[in-house]
């Protein structure tokens, strides 16, 4: 008992040290994302531990400022920004040069100890950090940086050498954790953190107690009956993300008598081919495209909607998947059940027949199922959308990396 009180006594007094861990990561808020929502979240957790180095993005300064930690970034032009090919390649090769560099020099005002990398790209400044200074690191990874590095021979050993030196490796679910363990040989320790809801980011804490107003005022401003059944979306309009798969069932939904609508958040370069398919199937007075919402503003859609669905697949030309998917304990946190697919870490985000229904995203007659079953069954939807809650609040802090680390130092 005298052993464990002591491992405890230090690792609280090790997390309430002074600045000693350099969070690095090529993207950070105000840019939104699932990596960038990550970082900021494991950030908020130790804000007296944490330094942060990132790259330049619109609108950092007034973001920075209100930081109750350091934040630092090194210049990304503005032409870089641009999707494309060659912008991708520059880009890389900025956020490499610029993370080393700045690290170094960072090292020479804070003495860190510690180096967290919060994704697995441009992974080679990290490595050679490792033996520039004398400092201990840990590796974040969320699906699709794995899938880059498995598939290139050079990337691949040198992404085994970097992982082989880490003191641990974080994946955000189970499967990435098992996708890594299957494709590298390490001997670090792995840990799965899966991500967590800020509510913060959607406005007062006390949002919740606003969701009827605000779900008024969504079905009001498009026009929605109150009765009617609404299926959410939310998500960059990309093919593997499969809104189409919920618009070609809409007729039907529509032709067993439910009044049902389909509305989209977000914007990308399947738009106009998905405006397309529902003018094509006659439903396009019923898929309401909202463009880019701002994350203050997402709060009332999700209380607008009625089940939340997104039936993302392996997308094996562009060499995507799923890692885990935020925006299904979003839903959970506003009480919404989930339909998505059993695919890459989605399974870690909805609990089927707990907090959600998962089917094969290649399976029509499951599709469709699934959301006959959840758009005519109210009560069944309120107890999926209420486990969803509790999930949603759920969280693994990110400190567990030190405390093993500890508790084997003190053994």
């Amino acid at each position: 008992m005298q052993n464990s009180q002591l491992q405890a006594s230090t690792f609280v007094e090790a997390t309430s040290s002074t600045a000693d861990i350099l969070v690095i990561s090529r993207v950070f808020p105000p840019a939104v994302g699932g990596i960038e929502e990550y970082a900021y979240n494991r950030c908020l957790q130790d804000p007296d531990r944490v330094i942060v180095l990132t790259a330049s993005c619109t609108g950092e300064e007034a973001f920075d400022q209100a930081q109750s930690f350091p934040v630092h970034r090194w210049p990304m032009p503005s032409y870089l920004r641009s999707v494309g090919k060659l912008g991708s390649l520059l880009k890389q090769i900025v956020n490499m040069v610029w993370s080393f560099i700045m690290a170094v020099q960072l090292y020479g005002r804070y003495r860190y100890r510690y180096i967290e990398w919060c994704h697995g790209y441009d992974f080679p400044a990290l490595l050679l950090l490792s033996y520039v200074l004398p400092i201990r690191f840990f590796v974040y990874l969320h699906g699709n940086d794995v899938l880059c590095p498995a598939k290139n021979p050079l990337l691949h050993t040198l992404f085994e050498w970097t992982l082989s030196r880490a003191e641990g490796v974080a994946c955000n679910s189970s499967f990435t954790r098992d996708y890594l363990k299957d494709h590298f040989r390490f001997d670090a320790p792995t840990y799965v953190i899966t991500p967590t809801v800020r509510p913060e980011k959607f406005g007062p804490r006390d949002l919740l107690k606003k969701a009827p107003a605000l779900r008024a005022a969504v079905r009001a401003k498009y026009n929605i009956p109150e009765e009617a059944v609404v299926i959410l979306s939310v998500g960059r309009l990309v093919r593997r993300k499969g809104f189409n798969r919920v618009i070609e069932n809409l007729p039907t939904l529509l032709a067993k008598g439910l009044d049902v609508y389909y509305l989209i958040c977000g914007r990308g370069p399947l738009e106009a081919e998905l405006k397309a398919l529902a003018s094509q199937l006659g439903v396009q007075d019923r898929v309401l495209f909202a463009g880019y919402v701002p994350d203050e503003q997402l709060a009332s859609y999700y209380a607008a909607c009625d089940l939340f669905s997104m039936l993302t697949f392996f997308d094996a030309e562009d060499k995507s998947i799923e890692g885990f998917g935020i925006v299904y304990l979003e839903a959970g946190y506003f009480a919404k059940p989930v339909i998505a697919a059993r695919v890459g870490g989605v399974e870690d985000a909805v609990h089927n027949l707990e907090t959600g229904l998962l089917i094969d995203p290649n399976a029509e007659e499951e599709i469709t199922d699934a959301l006959l079953q959840l758009c005519t069954d109210q009560p069944l939807r309120e107890r999926l959308g209420l486990n969803g809650q509790a999930l949603a609040n759920r969280k693994i802090p990110h400190r567990i990396l030190y405390k093993d680390r500890v508790v084997s130092t003190l053994s």
